[in-house]
């Protein structure tokens, strides 16, 4: 086939360009695909992932159902060992960390509570963790630790939570005045719907507060 000379100046650009840049191109093409490819692969893996852990999450609900300690730690922690970056993994530790306080054994409890505040990728998660830990110290008067847990940010709708604890630590403390301010400041950041808004104004109640010490927020 043969070309004018307008078309063989067109290639023989076409081929010189080819010459001086032709190696880039085919990398930057080979990088591109490269990582659609990878992401793609990455994407079926954390559907895959994600549909395992949901089965065994399923699964472990029915050990709780059937009130079966042990079956509910070793599927919490096969979650967390398998399936660690998936938010089951955080559930599961919830969970078994409550059927383990339920089944009176602390230390589980604690120790399922820690990896979440430790590993879990959700900030909700770990600060109810932190909670829940505060109480376990509390009951176990170790109150230094409970503060220590309850100090720190904590996200919007749990900071109510967090000053009504910190009230329970400070009464058991017979710190009375600080517990009555921080059961005050909890029912300053509780609507009028919440349902725990009535038990924090019993306990405040029961050391000398009163409804007017603390500003209601209608909402």
């Amino acid at each position: 086939m043969a070309y004018d000379l307008e078309e063989q100046e067109q290639l023989a650009t076409l081929k010189a360009i080819w010459k001086q840049y032709g190696n880039l191109i085919t990398w930057i093409l080979i990088i591109a695909l490269s990582a659609y490819a990878a992401w793609t692969q990455w994407s079926n893996y954390q559907s895959n992932q994600s549909g395992q852990a949901s089965q065994l999450y399923e699964e472990m609900q029915k050990s709780v159902a059937a009130k079966d300690d042990a079956k509910v730690q070793r599927a919490a922690n096969d979650l967390k060992e398998k399936f660690a970056s998936t938010s089951y993994a955080s559930m599961a530790a919830m969970v078994a960390a409550k059927s383990a306080f339920d089944a009176n054994d602390l230390t589980s409890a604690k120790s399922q509570l820690q990896w979440v505040v430790d590993k879990s990728k959700n900030d909700d998660y770990k600060a109810i963790a932190r909670i829940r830990l505060a109480g376990i110290a509390l009951d176990e008067k170790n109150y230094e630790l409970a503060m220590t847990q309850l100090s720190g940010e904590f996200p919007v709708d749990l900071q109510a939570e967090v000053f009504d604890r910190k009230g329970d630590v400070l009464v058991a403390q017979a710190k009375i005045d600080d517990a009555r301010k921080a059961y005050q400041a909890a029912l300053e950041k509780m609507t009028d719907k919440n349902s725990a808004r009535q038990l924090v104004q019993i306990k405040l109640d029961a050391i000398g507060g009163s409804a007017a010490d603390a500003v209601v927020v209608n909402k």
